[in-house]
């Protein structure tokens, strides 16, 4: 089998085990399931997610100010319907006692399923293997499942006792060392309802302050030697369905759990009519059968990589971590757009499960070339919420839409304003990520029917929160741009530049659907006036040093000390004040890099070089948002080292746990990161002109590169080896024609044949440029 498409963990990594929940976390954009043990202990943290369900808390504040959010939101368990628990000869199966004769745990890539195998002897000598597989149903969003299988170790008959439980409150470990942990509300659930049936079961909760109501139904299907007995008992917060035998050498105990969820508000309906919901739909896939899920799963997956896939020849380590990376973000996603992706997806409660920038900035332009009608459904979801960004805005003073920094439904749940309500660029990334989406798909439907409004209230934010000095320049002053350790600054040049695009995209999308866009009350003078400021946007530079300034005055701010830090010292947020950080030339992740990555067309060559040389001197990359960006640029100018390096840490990230802080969730954006490192950096994708460009370079340890993408309907698959760069349309008709560019030269593939071409020759990039004092990626080249 081929290990690049397997992730697995043994009894060794049993000390890691919040980090393998995260990794082994299935979901499928309703349901998120945490890769926990099936007996529940021992575990790091417990977590079974449905999109959106949360529960609101009171923002508290030393010093209240107008227009703080005075409440949060932040994302709680539902029932955790996973739990499955042993008993053999009256002692409970824990890998921390007894004899672990085996036990190794597979995240199967292909399959979307884990997989469990575990030989265990208790203390009492009595020994038993269990296999198990489970997985969260691609086709059916509400569905979830998991074979249990048991079996004696030896030739000795053995007492059996397995527990299928489902849970509710279950408790959830706090971390307070961190910020950026998530606030746990202790027992949100409050149970409406309980329904025990034999085999099958339903609990229903609801929330009390955010006024949502959960359910989920259970049922059963057993194989199991005559003279077992079964049972159940139940409380308002536990189901639970009881197996007890003797298994004889030979003979196996199966259960088999179907579950299903759906959460609504608590006014969307009676706990009665939620409840034969989700029973009718636990009984559908029971009678579907678990070998037919399993079977629709996989079809599901092989649909999907057949675009998603990427191939690397020459590293299998970065080969298995792409291909784990693009998985992730392949069930992270739903169409429908009644939800979106929060930074942790459904797989832990990092951030407080809310939905941020990285969304539109890093995952969505992924999945707009693999999954489109996600990336679809998450821009529609955006769109829902313009209600209350319009409020938002008022509230602020400001015209126009203001969406929230930190959200799960839609309101502002960032409680720390310079890095949240001053980090206006999230606008202009919803507007971008509207603008490639239309690009990528030529959809014009969605352009006129939900497109253009997102442009047209984002622009008229910064048509009025901008400002023209006397030199007749457009500045857009006192806020935070992508970097963290710069707040409230003037004239960012990545906020800048997306504000430039968001102002032209609006003015070019309402010219396109003018109808459209005068029932949304835009005349052209409001055109006028956005192309007039976009033409004007204030781009700050350094000609003495002769770099862009990251903002205004970064260039001449005092410098960090980066020669006096120690490994202890990182992440600096949590070892120095911000006050500290915000006045020196540190840069936490990538931004003034980030604006070159988003428009390359607005620098030259030669100020592309300086600029990166000057921030990579000065990045620390203490966020998973960086390293994905710099291979980028890295790889754009030459530097193929340390591209590769850089992509080998966003695409290892998570599966070696690089920041400590896998544990409560994955970072989707460093899997994008890892995504666009290759397709962008070593493919040398590029559309910012509307014109799906390549300019392909391939490191020393890559041999042959393969992926594809969606462009306008079709899919292209795109070789790289080193005799050449092949483009081919392997599903069209023969009379189907993409024109793109190569290294700067027009080509046309069409449908009845491939077009290859000669790598370009990589510029000679001179040295590589320094990285703060430890803070080098680990070499691989």
């Amino acid at each position: 089998m081929d290990e690049t498409w397997q992730i697995r963990r043994t009894a060794t990594d049993l000390d890691r085990l919040s980090e393998t929940e995260s990794v082994f976390a299935l979901s499928n954009g309703w349901v998120g399931w945490r890769g926990t043990l099936d007996e529940g202990q021992p575990y790091g943290m417990p977590g079974s997610y449905l999109n959106g369900f949360h529960e609101r808390r009171r923002q508290s504040y030393p010093e209240d100010g107008y227009a703080f959010p005075q409440e949060s939101d932040t994302v709680i368990s539902a029932p955790n319907a996973a739990l499955i628990r042993l008993w053999v000869a009256g002692e409970p199966l824990d890998l921390r006692t007894g004899t672990v004769r085996a036990h190794e745990r597979t995240l199967d890539l292909r399959a979307g399923v884990v997989r469990r195998h575990t030989e265990w002897i208790s203390p009492a000598g009595h020994g038993v293997r269990v296999r198990s597989t489970r997985l969260v149903s691609l086709p059916r969003h509400a569905v979830a499942a998991v074979d249990y299988q048991v079996e004696p170790l030896d030739d000795r008959p053995v007492e059996i006792r397995v527990c299928s439980d489902v849970l509710a409150n279950e408790p959830v470990p706090e971390r307070a060392d961190d910020p950026r942990a998530a606030s746990i509300v202790p027992d949100p659930l409050d149970a409406e309802l309980h329904r025990p049936d034999g085999h099958r079961g339903v609990l229903v909760h609801r929330t009390d302050r955010s006024a949502q109501r959960v359910a989920v139904a259970v049922t059963h299907e057993t194989d199991v030697p005559t003279g077992f007995t079964d049972g159940d008992d139940h409380t308002p917060d536990r189901l639970r369905t009881t197996l007890e035998g003797r298994l004889a050498p030979g003979q196996r105990l199966r259960l088999t759990k179907y579950a299903a969820y759906e959460c609504t508000p608590v006014d969307g309906g009676t706990p009665d009519e939620l409840a034969d919901l989700v029973t009718a739909e636990a009984d559908a896939a029971h009678r579907h059968g678990f070998d037919a899920l399993l079977a629709d799963q996989r079809a599901t997956l092989d649909e999907r990589w057949r675009t998603a896939d990427v191939e690397i020849d020459g590293d299998p380590e970065l080969q298995q971590a792409v291909r784990f990376s693009v998985f992730h973000l392949l069930q992270a996603g739903r169409v429908d757009g009644d939800r979106t992706i929060a930074a942790k997806g459904l797989t832990g409660n990092g951030y407080d499960g809310h939905v941020l920038w990285d969304t539109e900035s890093y995952v969505l332009p992924v999945l707009t070339y693999l999954l489109p009608g996600v990336a679809r459904g998450a821009l529609r979801w955006r769109h829902d919420r313009l209600p209350q960004a319009r409020d938002r805005a008022a509230e602020l003073r400001l015209t126009g839409a203001t969406f929230p920094w930190r959200t799960i439904g839609g309101r502002e749940c960032s409680g720390y304003w310079p890095a949240g309500t001053a980090a206006l660029h999230v606008n202009a990334d919803i507007a971008d990520a509207v603008l490639r989406y239309v690009t990528v798909t030529g959809d014009q439907e969605f352009l006129a029917d939900t497109g253009l409004e997102l442009l047209v209230e984002t622009a008229r934010l910064w048509a009025g929160y901008g400002h023209w000095s006397d030199d007749g320049a457009f500045h857009v002053t006192g806020i935070t741009g992508p970097d963290e350790y710069a707040a409230l600054v003037d004239d960012n040049v990545f906020t800048n530049l997306m504000v430039r695009r968001n102002l032209r995209g609006a003015a070019d999308a309402a010219g396109r659907h003018p109808e459209r866009a005068t029932a949304l009350g835009v005349d052209p003078a409001e055109i006028a006036g956005w192309r007039a400021a976009a033409d004007a946007v204030h781009l700050p530079y350094d000609r003495k040093r002769g770099v862009h300034q990251q903002a205004a005055g970064f260039t001449e701010q005092p410098e960090w000390d980066f020669a006096a830090m120690t490994d202890d010292d990182y992440p600096l947020l949590l070892h120095y004040p911000y006050l500290e950080l915000y006045r020196r030339q540190v840069v936490k992740q990538a931004d003034l890099v980030l604006a070159m990555q988003r428009f390359p067309g607005e620098f030259t060559a030669e100020e592309k070089a300086r600029n990166f040389a000057y921030y990579q001197a000065r990045t620390v990359r203490d966020s998973s948002l960086s390293a994905g960006s710099q291979a980028v640029l890295a790889a754009e100018l030459g530097h193929l080292d340390l591209a590769y390096d850089l992509f080998a840490e966003a695409a290892l990230h998570d599966l070696a746990d690089l920041g400590d802080k896998t544990g409560d969730g994955l970072h989707l954006a460093a899997l994008a990161g890892a995504w666009t490192a290759v397709v962008e950096g070593f493919g040398g994708l590029r559309d910012d002109t509307g014109v799906l460009s390549f300019d392909p370079r391939l490191p020393a340890r890559i041999d042959r590169l393969a992926f594809h993408l969606r462009w306008h309907g079709h899919r292209l698959r795109v070789t790289l080896t080193r005799d050449g760069a092949r483009y081919e349309l392997p599903d069209a008709d023969p009379e189907t024609t993409v024109d793109l560019r190569h290294a700067g030269e027009p080509v046309t593939v069409t449908g009845a044949a491939a077009v290859t071409r000669p790598l370009p020759q990589v510029p000679d990039p001179g040295p590589e440029p320094p990285s703060p004092h430890g803070r080098r990626p680990a070499r691989r080249a």
